[in-house]
């Protein structure tokens, strides 16, 4: 087993820790400038770094917070209550990871990083030498690369071809031409994690794989362009510092950045593309650089080739990466919009929505219920404006009921403009509605302002597997009572806006 390391973060003596208040202390270490959190209570101390588990943002006091127990994170305004070290804002999701707090002899107390944190899960061995030729990696696109082991070839995360989260994200980069035949003759198909960016080719190998994404709210339609424009780049080099820290700080042999090759292509988000602008993996590496020059940096081209045990030997071998040739085509200049969005768009004729009460047999299948808050869908066009023919209705989810207008008993409230073709597909395939969000094929207000895990989580993660039984639906649908399904005003044209 392997042996446990014990760090002292922070040391306060007995008159520091007689003046820590009741409620949430910050704490700066004076060796190297880190801030902890202290939180005191009638007969305990809890202890943690200051750093959000989301996205690594400093917490600050949060001045809503009455009874001293909550801070807020200067990044996303996430909310952690230090008493728990659970987070409440999204409620349900993290819990924080605590420090040991010692308590001394003399009444001081020290903060103590255990590491690793369960020794009993770490067997440590004797690193081996890595040949020439023994580990290649080639780069794909996006997150997709084949890793070969000797005579075996694995492939990770294929996204190959075509759209992710429904039609928002299309490649960027143009995989080589043999790219698929790989993914054919590969021993192992490889998925990191569930996101439609990571499997997209891997679905029809794999069968009824149900795809989990997760999800952006983009109140987009709040603020002005200018204020958003001068958020987005702010938060480009905030994460862009981050991103480099952090690197830095784990200090890897070589590190490439991969996964974030697409492209908002469609002309219908020629918003989305000209407001979200992305950090370039050049401008990363660059910055890694210049805080850690021992590391080596790998910007990956469709094609490339890096050999590993090239690379470790001797980071500035030119032999540890082979870059395609120079008339290889590297990025994508026509992605085939409508073979993908005519088949989205061809659900909204079909006959299940002919009847309004398909909207409880689809959110009674979606199983989600006895949570405090209502949501309005709005269905429109390509430009989030109110369609005649679209559907806008409430569903109350305490009681799973569809009112025509919001209870009066005090309720969390969204609502939800979604594109018309990707909200059906998603309704008539029982599809994760990622597809939704991902992609940003909708705009998202809510009053309060609070992230609703529950809902979120459920709705991206835990649908039923298997599709709504609409052969079913439409055997019963004769002898539903279409007036159980209040529908507010549906003719509301352009005039439907987020309230």
């Amino acid at each position: 087993m392997a042996s446990q390391i014990a760090k002292v973060l922070l040391s306060l003596d007995a008159e520091a820790v007689g003046s820590l208040k009741e409620g949430v202390n910050f704490k700066k270490s004076p060796e190297d400038g880190k801030c902890y959190i202290i939180f005191k209570s009638s007969n305990d101390l809890k202890a943690c770094k200051n750093q959000c588990k989301h996205q690594g943002g400093l917490f600050v006091k949060d001045v809503e917070d009455l009874d001293a127990m909550t801070v807020k994170c200067t990044k996303h305004n996430w909310k952690l209550n230090v008493s728990t070290m659970k987070y409440v804002n999204p409620p349900d999701s993290f819990l924080q990871d605590e420090l040991e707090v010692e308590v001394l002899d003399d009444g001081g107390v020290q903060l103590v990083e255990l590491s690793p944190v369960d020794p009993w899960m770490a067997d440590p061995r004797e690193p081996l030498e890595l040949q020439e030729g023994e580990v290649k990696v080639t780069y794909l696109t996006h997150a997709c690369m084949e890793l070969q082991l000797g005579e075996r070839r694995f492939m990770f995360d294929p996204w190959l071809k075509g759209p992710a989260f429904a039609r928002g994200w299309w490649l960027l980069h143009e995989p080589p031409a043999d790219a698929m035949d790989r993914l054919c003759g590969a021993d192992l198909i490889y998925i990191s994690h569930m996101h439609s960016d990571h499997l997209r080719q891997a679905l029809p190998m794999l069968l009824n794989i149900h795809t989990k994404n997760y999800c952006y709210e983009a109140n987009v339609d709040v603020f002005p362009d200018s204020w958003k424009a001068e958020f987005i780049k702010n938060e480009r080099k905030k994460l862009l510092n981050y991103k480099a820290t952090l690197v830095k700080s784990l200090q890897p042999r070589i590190y490439c950045p991969f996964a974030g090759y697409f492209v908002e292509a469609h002309p219908s988000d020629r918003y989305i593309k000209d407001t979200n602008i992305k950090n370039s993996a050049e401008d990363l590496n660059a910055l890694i650089n210049k805080l850690a020059p021992a590391i080596k940096t790998w910007t990956p081209q469709p094609g490339a080739v890096l050999d590993l045990g090239l690379a470790l030997r001797d980071p500035t071998s030119s032999e540890a990466i082979i870059n395609p040739p120079a008339s290889a085509k590297l990025y994508k200049d026509s992605w085939e919009f409508d073979l993908y969005v005519n088949e989205l768009n061809s659900a909204i004729k079909s006959d299940i929505f002919k009847h309004q009460s398909w909207i409880q047999f689809y959110y009674t299948w979606a199983g989600f219920q006895n949570y405090n808050l209502v949501v309005r869908v709005i269905e429109t066009d390509d430009e989030f404006k109110c369609i005649t023919d679209g559907y806008d209705y409430l569903v109350d989810f305490l009681d799973l009921s569809f009112p025509t207008k919001r209870p009066d008993r005090e309720h969390a409230y969204l609502e939800i403009k979604n594109r018309i073709g990707v909200m059906r597909y998603v309704v008539l395939h029982g599809c994760l509605w990622d597809d939704l969000y991902i992609g940003f094929q909708n705009r998202v207000s809510r009053d309060p302002d609070v992230y609703h895990h529950k809902f979120w989580k459920h709705f991206q993660a835990e649908l039923p597997l298997c599709k709504p039984d609409w052969e079913q639906f439409r055997k019963q649908v004769s002898t539903i009572d279409e007036s159980t399904i209040p529908l507010r005003d549906t003719g509301m044209g352009n005039n439907c806006a987020l309230s």
